[in-house]
């Protein structure tokens, strides 16, 4: 029998946590979803979440939030990349600092590489280790937004600082397995990333959570014809997110099924994306309702038949595909890793960009409703087996617990065996637990050392 000796860090307090959000914090799309969640599912554990973000956004129930100071003629939400992160990161960083001497938080938490950044900076000052949680690469998202020139004088400038802001952290989390990847392949050492996938919650996103008379009565505000299939897609609308793509893959469908009627929810260009419809004939069968309220997701979902999922990009998540899976939704998507990660072999897709050949996967689930039927109850039980917030949180503890003791092994979660709960002064403890690797049985602790 070997054994191995791993060092865990357990705690008889709740631990302080300062979350770095440099976004307009809450805007129902993306990394912002990841943020509520991951600090829902923190609190319902009995840990402290202060959130850290721009001074505009939505306020969430039961959330602590502590806005940067008001900058007058900014009112509207950012979106990506933008000029404006500039000085609103600076803003934010003097807020940052001043929460972290007020509340000492136990470890810093950042989200996007601006946060990095700032808790990198943040996390020298005051000592404390600072977890990243990376949503993809810096200069891809800038490329994708059209905010740099491919292979223009400021990319390789871009890549060197992102280059930098990754080593900054005492681990990086990633929410796909395809980005830890791509880190590895830029030489970042294994044991400093941990892939801590998205989640979904599988009690609201669920079709059993709407009843008929609310999706008849949603159909009728949307203005969905009677006996019409409806195709749904919830998020940002913009080229990177396949939207252009989407418009020419609804007209080869709406071409060949007339009864279909694409519901496509979402912002900032839902009103572009209406006029361009229209423009092509379209306006009838599609509807641009704009940006959808986060909690009131799931009630919109509903409504669908199929769900699409058309993002181009590379290099980050999709997070939009938990939520279609919950909802019992057959999707359709590019075949990229990120998508075949979180969707498996259930997901219906097509050649990364091929407009066409997306268009005909949809019609091919419209025109078998058996088998699109039977994929959207698999993909349920996918998420509510898989992925949910509740085991998400404990894997995002465990990376919190091994920072916290300064090492690179995860230790079993607290109450189980070897995993000893001790507290002098500050609650840190260090033990040395020898660990049967054939039972998975933890020995008696050898003796333990405070963190400085």
């Amino acid at each position: 029998m070997r054994r191995v000796t791993v060092k865990v860090a357990r705690f008889n307090r709740p631990l302080r946590v300062l979350m770095i959000a440099p976004t307009s914090f809450f805007a129902d799309y993306g990394c912002h979803v990841r943020i509520y969640e991951e600090t829902r599912a923190l609190q319902a554990q009995g840990h402290h979440v202060t959130i850290c973000t721009y001074h505009n956004g939505s306020d969430m129930p039961g959330l602590v939030i502590r806005r940067s100071l008001d900058v007058p003629w900014r009112k509207r939400v950012v979106v990506g990349s933008s000029r404006h992160k500039l000085y609103l990161d600076a803003v934010l960083s003097l807020e940052v600092l001043r929460t972290a001497l007020r509340e000492r938080p136990d470890l810093i938490h950042a989200h996007l590489h601006e946060g990095a950044l700032i808790g990198g900076v943040l996390a020298r000052l005051i000592r404390r280790p600072l977890v990243f949680d990376y949503q993809g690469s810096l200069t891809e998202e800038m490329l994708d937004h059209g905010f740099l020139r491919r292979n223009g004088r400021l990319q390789a400038a871009v890549r060197a600082l992102e280059h930098c802001i990754d080593r900054l952290p005492d681990r990086i989390i990633t929410s796909s397995d395809n980005a830890r990847q791509r880190l590895l392949q830029r030489g970042h050492p294994p044991e400093r990333l941990t892939t801590v996938l998205d989640a979904v919650d599988t009690d609201r996103f669920s079709p059993a959570a709407v009843t008929d008379a609310e999706r008849q009565e949603l159909r009728r505000l949307f203005g969905i014809p009677e006996g019409a299939r409806v195709i749904v897609y919830l998020g940002l609308l913009a080229p990177y997110q396949g939207a252009d793509l989407l418009l020419d893959a609804a007209h080869r469908v709406l071409t060949q099924e007339p009864d279909a009627f694409f519901l496509v929810m979402g912002f900032p260009g839902n009103e572009r994306y209406r006029l361009l419809a229209e423009a092509r004939g379209l306006g009838h069968r599609m509807s641009f309702p704009g940006r959808i309220p986060y909690a009131a997701a799931h009630r919109y979902l509903a409504l669908g038949e199929v769900a699409v999922a058309p993002k181009m990009s590379l290099t980050e998540g999709n997070g939009k595909l938990y939520n279609y899976m919950a909802m019992g939704l057959p999707v359709v998507a590019f075949d990229a890793p990120a998508n075949r990660e979180i969707l498996g072999d259930l997901g219906v897709y097509a050649p990364h960009g091929d407009a066409a050949a997306f268009a005909d996967q949809i019609l091919w689930l419209l025109r078998h409703p058996a088998q699109a039927a039977a994929l959207g109850v698999q993909l349920r039980e996918r998420a509510v087996t898989h992925l949910s917030w509740r085991s998400r949180v404990r894997e995002l503890l465990e990376v919190y617990h091994a920072v916290l003791a300064g090492s690179p092994v995860v230790a079993p979660a607290t109450g189980e065996a070897g995993a000893p709960i001790a507290d002098h002064g500050n609650g840190r403890i260090v033990a040395t637990a020898a660990i049967d690797e054939e039972t998975g049985a933890a020995q008696a602790p050898a003796g333990h050392r405070r963190l400085r």
